[in-house]
């Protein structure tokens, strides 16, 4: 075969790219599920904590990683994407192993025994009365761990939507971002028939270090295999020609200089950037309820445990696989219909907003099986992943690359600051509702709670994409960053 010929069979490296950003992504979710399918089954009986303490905590985590996403951003684009990425997953590892550790803290704090063993600390603060001031260390505790595991987590979408852009054409961004966006989901489905079991076999401590340490072996592998593509042995010319080709002079887009990143100040003067941001802040808290509330609602409605749940905790994330549509469509919409990029992930978003419609019948069809809600909300799943996809790739579609992390961070603060508002308001209502025996549209107690928090998830996608739309009615790409 001649020389040329071989120039013109394209390598497919960029996939592998995708790929790592895939395992990335399950990891981070696997990280954040710990606790939320260790919290009711072994972590209440030894500190006591209410559903309140719960929503604290995991608002605690939402708001500071809404606050990191936003300079995860910018320190994305400051460290560029392999340096960037290794820092957050660092962070993001110590963070999820230091939760283990919290009930020797606790031991340590309240009666001075520092140097004990999991189980020791575990005997020791069940001699200790006063239950107030177990909750309170705990809680503590436990939000420091969560506050590192998000400074650290943070990082991770900046990243990895870079690294999107830095190997995707933009027709090409929605499909490949759904499919590391997947691991999301993977991560989701692993969680359930791993962590418990590991839980009951070796202690929740060792699921938080188990787990945790995934992080530092997906390390390695990104160190060795990530370059930019112009830079990269395995990337040939064809393949970066079609990397690029959003460009006119496709075979010259290489950088030669590192591009200077976009100013806060100056992302704020975008429409653009202001509806990503309300699309984030609409959405992001219903994957994070469903996320770290699906267990305790099985568990405080079904009366299930965390290892008889798993079934359908492991079937709800599988329907969320369907969201590898979500990168599809707007594909179909822009080669086979001829709309542009914007026009196209926005018809695919409308479709999908109207989906989590469902989950305002999850209580309601409730009484006939538990699976009706875990197939309800397994959908409403899969259309949020879908959406997500999309939205995230809106910014590289409108956006130069230089400031495609920044804007990520914004949008991700917005949806960290609608995702603590979510959870620490579920925490509080389930308590109030459980007390004091609630009644609403014919439920009572937790599940009027339940009843009410699914009714806000089915509908916040439309009023997200009305307000996207109204903001940005038409597409128009950003031309005036340096």
């Amino acid at each position: 075969m001649t020389n040329s010929g071989q120039q013109q069979k394209m390598t497919n490296f960029r996939w592998a790219i995708c790929s790592l950003l895939f395992f990335a992504t399950t990891i981070n979710y696997l990280d954040r599920q710990v606790l939320s399918l260790t919290w009711k089954d072994f972590i209440v009986p030894e500190f006591h904590w209410k559903n309140n303490d719960y929503g604290t905590i995991t608002a605690v985590f939402s708001i500071v990683y809404a606050v990191s996403m936003l300079f995860a951003g910018k320190f994305v684009d400051w460290m560029d994407t392999k340096r960037g990425f290794v820092w957050a997953i660092v962070i993001w590892s110590i963070g999820a192993c230091l939760h283990a550790f919290c009930g020797i803290a606790t031991s340590g704090i309240l009666t001075g025994n520092w140097l004990v063993s999991f189980e020791g600390a575990r005997e020791i603060i069940g001699t200790v009365d006063d239950v107030a001031s177990i909750v309170t260390v705990s809680v503590s505790l436990f939000i420091f761990a969560r506050v590192v595991l998000a400074i650290g987590e943070a990082g991770n979408f900046p990243a990895a939507i870079k690294a999107t852009a830095e190997y995707f054409p933009k027709k090409d961004r929605a499909f490949s971002t759904s499919i590391f966006n997947a691991g999301a989901t993977v991560g989701a489905l692993a969680a359930p028939l791993s962590i418990p079991f590991i839980a009951k076999a070796y202690g929740w401590e060792m699921a938080f270090i188990i787990i945790g340490a995934l992080g530092f072996l997906w390390m390695g592998f990104w160190i060795f295999y990530y370059k930019k593509p112009h830079h990269h042995p395995r990337v040939n010319k064809a393949e970066l020609d079609y990397i690029h080709q959003d460009y006119a002079d496709a075979a010259n887009t290489a950088p030669t200089a590192k591009p200077k990143s976009i100013s806060f100040g100056q992302a704020f003067k975008y429409k653009q950037t202001w509806a990503f941001a309300v699309g984030k802040f609409m959405t992001d808290g219903v994957w994070w309820f469903f996320l770290f509330w699906t267990p305790a609602y099985l568990s405080s409605v079904y009366g299930l445990d965390s290892t008889q749940s798993a079934p359908q905790i492991f079937t709800l994330y599988l329907i969320t696989l369907l969201s590898i549509i979500g990168g599809w469509l707007p594909t179909y919409f822009v080669e086979k219909k001829g709309m542009n990029p914007y026009a196209g992930r926005m018809k695919a978003m409308l479709i999908f907003a109207f989906f989590p419609l469902l989950a305002l019948l999850a209580q309601p069809l409730g009484y006939i099986s538990v699976w009706v809600p875990v197939i309800i909300i397994g959908i409403a799943g899969a259309a949020h992943q879908a959406w997500s996809a999309n939205i995230f790739s809106t910014i590289g579609d409108m956006f130069p690359k230089s400031a495609i992390a920044t804007i990520t961070g914004i949008g991700g603060m917005a949806g960290g600051i609608g995702s603590f508002l979510i959870n620490k308001g579920s925490g509080m209502l389930f308590d109030h509702a459980t007390e004091t025996k609630m009644k609403f549209m014919g439920f009572e107690g937790i599940e009027s709670g339940y009843f009410i928090i699914f009714s806000i998830c089915a509908v916040a996608y439309l009023i997200g994409w009305t307000i996207m739309k109204s903001l940005v009615p038409h597409y128009k790409i950003i031309t005036d960053i340096e």
